[in-house]
């Protein structure tokens, strides 16, 4: 085969290694906004659409759609009280940014940009302690984890802070959107993992 062969051949299949984890990223997104509709299954389905990407993106460990219940049920214990907390804490977030918006609070600005970091930093959290979940590990050791990370990885908390800015922007312009951009927000977490957990190399 010619070099001009050889390299058309390799960008075919670059081209369509990346259709196959688009596809594969709104596979996840549409299982994974299923499975958090009863809100106390929202860690759960988190943790369950990371570990399914991040088993197609190593090739380790089942990617077929029965492996996502199974990971699923396999999250499930001992997650249900963090998700309420946190979907009561998304609640209050937003009925404080809808009180601000009324323009009757003189400190409206300062509550906006309080609602707007610890918002930032829930999500930040609830995404890191998704991607950093396997099986048996304990919601609170990695909720804890988490949070530390706040503070020790602030690159990757940026990168998060991004991914989560583009799923609130891009369903705003259109809400079918959120599916796709699902799927890419859970990717950008077990990348932010993978980035945080690989050894550092050689200078």
């Amino acid at each position: 085969m010619s070099a001009t062969g050889r390299d058309a051949a390799t960008g075919a299949g670059v081209r369509g290694a990346r259709f196959a984890l688009f596809g594969e990223t709104l596979l996840i997104g549409v299982l994974v906004l299923v499975s958090l509709l009863p809100l106390v299954t929202l860690l759960a389905a988190l943790a369950a659409g990371c570990a399914q990407l991040r088993a197609y993106v190593d090739g380790t460990g089942s990617t077929r759609l029965g492996a996502f219940g199974v990971r699923l049920r396999a999250a499930l214990p001992g997650s249900w009280p963090w998700s309420l907390a946190a979907v009561g804490a998304g609640l209050l977030l937003f009925f404080d940014a809808a009180v601000v918006r009324t323009g009757q609070l003189p400190v409206g600005e300062l509550v906006a940009a309080v609602c707007l970091l610890t918002a930032v930093g829930l999500g930040a959290v609830l995404l890191r302690a998704a991607a950093g979940w396997h099986p048996g590990a304990a919601w609170p050791a990695l909720l804890r984890a988490a949070v530390r990370t706040l503070r020790t990885d602030p690159g990757g908390t940026v990168l998060l802070t991004l991914a989560l800015a583009g799923l609130v922007l891009v369903t705003w312009q259109l809400v079918p959107l959120v599916v796709p951009m699902t799927g890419c927000v859970l990717l950008a977490a077990v990348a932010v993992h993978h980035r945080r957990a690989a050894p550092a190399g050689p200078d």
